[in-house]
């Protein structure tokens, strides 16, 4: 889907989130990658439909930044940040998410979120 002349492109949101057993940089790394190429392959997008990408982890998540993952994927030209999440009582532990925005001219129905590993607990609704 790539973005063509003197179409009009909307930016939708694509949400996303994993889990990793033990905080190591490669772990980060991996589940980071495997939520990413699930998400790109899902929604049917190529790197140039992608605007940016916000990833955030929880406290626990200390060894790696997550968007080192989508660096080594040769997203290079991708504006990425990376926050910290608000820790929250009872919250999923462990916890990798992403909010990528891309241009499409989609309907908001017509976008596919991902939640792999333990964070599949978060949306039980849309998990495929």
């Amino acid at each position: 889907m790539g973005l063509g002349k003197g179409k009009m492109f909307l930016i939708r949101g694509i949400r996303g989130a994993t889990t990793i057993e033990v905080d190591t940089p490669e772990e980060v790394v991996e589940a980071t990658r495997e939520l990413l190429a699930v998400m790109v392959e899902r929604n049917g997008i190529d790197r140039e439909s992608i605007a940016a990408v916000m990833f955030t982890a929880t406290s626990d998540v200390k060894s790696e930044f997550p968007a080192l993952a989508a660096r080594q994927m040769g997203w290079t030209s991708v504006p990425l940040l990376c926050f910290q999440e608000m820790e929250v009582n009872g919250a999923l532990s462990r916890c990798i998410r992403v909010l990528m925005l891309i241009n499409t001219d989609r309907n908001q129905d017509d976008i596919h979120h991902v939640y792999l590993r333990q964070a599949s607990f978060l949306r039980q609704d849309i998990v495929e």
